[in-house]
């Protein structure tokens, strides 16, 4: 078999915030799924002047020696390198729709979902109203516009349309939280999603992988949720300020998740709607989704991430793991997915 040349693309044309955070989990990637003996991997690296650049590696000193190059320059580069497929490293929102949709330009095949799939699910009342469609249980809601007034009673959420990691979202307990709340979320979005608060029971995040043409629910993973402490996870929940241009994923009050038991009666439930999810929504290769289960059991989508950081601590990693398929194996996977192979792991060079 001979050794594929994987163009990961990281970084962000939109803010120094989501660029630190590609190149981060980029970079975590790179070292957990070195293998030379089956990949030869390549750089791109955008920044927020839009400019290109190909590193030999991530850290700051390569990428400040790197020769920056313009969008036209960048494709002359990435057509010349014969490159067998692209990993997507990008979470800002032209990283997730416009740099894909420029390699389905140049047919280079990409590990992940399409553009149009991450512009649909980047919109949360817009993925719920999908997802709805097709069976699954979602909170009652309404978009508000600057100037709307809500109608649903509180308890309720707020969050923006369109921001990821929990940017912009509150839980408001009484009415005369609304406009601070309301203003916090338009800080993030045009858009504001209010939806009914769903009662704290368990909050869970599960995916679905595409192996051989068959989609695979994978074990869920757990976040710590409190009625009186943390009814809702925030985005102080999940990220630190960089420092140092070193953007970690922790906060001073981060819980960590866990890996629930496949046993777990509610399993099984949940990954029934996760397969709904992903087959209305018209994922490929992966889908991860989040869900609260009120008190009584009853899962409730929340909305999408379609990410997989291919690292060891990552959700779909470790919850793939959990069912006999480490990484090395899930990487390659979804390698084949992408380029419309069957995988054959005794015929793969170790």
């Amino acid at each position: 078999m001979s050794v594929l040349r994987i163009l990961h693309v990281a970084g962000s044309p939109s803010s120094d915030f989501y660029r630190e955070l590609s190149r981060n989990y980029a970079h975590s990637c790179l070292v957990a799924t070195a293998n030379p003996s089956r990949y030869e991997f390549l750089i791109a690296y955008i920044t927020p002047d839009g400019l290109w650049r190909f590193p030999s590696s991530l850290s700051l000193e390569d990428i400040a020696v790197a020769k920056p190059l313009s969008l036209l320059e960048a494709i002359q580069f990435i057509t010349a390198q014969n490159i067998d497929v692209m990993l997507p490293q990008m979470f800002c929102l032209p990283g997730m729709i416009e740099y894909r949709a420029l390699f389905d330009l140049l047919k280079i095949p990409y590990i992940g979902n399409t553009p149009d799939i991450m512009a649909l699910t980047a919109h949360k009342a817009k993925t719920k109203a999908i997802v709805a469609a097709a069976g699954v249980k979602v909170p009652s809601g309404e978009v508000l516009r600057k100037g709307d007034v809500p109608t649903i009673t509180p308890p309720a959420v707020i969050k923006p349309a369109n921001a990821d990691n929990s940017l912009g979202v509150s839980l408001v307990k009484e009415a005369s939280e609304y406009d601070a709340a309301l203003k916090k979320a338009f800080e993030f979005a045009s858009e504001v999603i209010v939806e009914t608060f769903i009662e704290a029971g368990r909050e869970v995040r599960c995916g679905a992988i595409v192996k051989d043409g068959e989609l695979i629910g994978l074990p869920m993973e757990e976040y710590m949720i409190d009625p009186e402490v943390r009814p809702i996870r925030s985005y102080t929940d999940k990220f630190k300020i960089p420092i140092e241009g070193d953007l970690a994923s922790t906060a001073k009050n981060y819980v960590p998740g866990w890996i629930v038991d496949i046993n777990d009666p509610i399993t099984q439930k949940v990954q029934q709607e996760v397969k709904k999810c992903h087959l209305a929504l018209g994922c490929r290769h992966y889908s991860l989704f989040d869900f609260r289960i009120d008190p009584q059991g009853q899962p409730w989508f929340l909305e999408a991430g379609l990410f997989c950081i291919f690292d060891h601590n990552a959700v779909v990693a470790c919850t793939a793991n959990k069912v006999g398929i480490p990484l090395d194996e899930l990487f390659q996977t979804m390698i084949n997915e992408a380029l419309g192979k069957i995988m054959i792991l005794d015929k793969l060079p170790l």
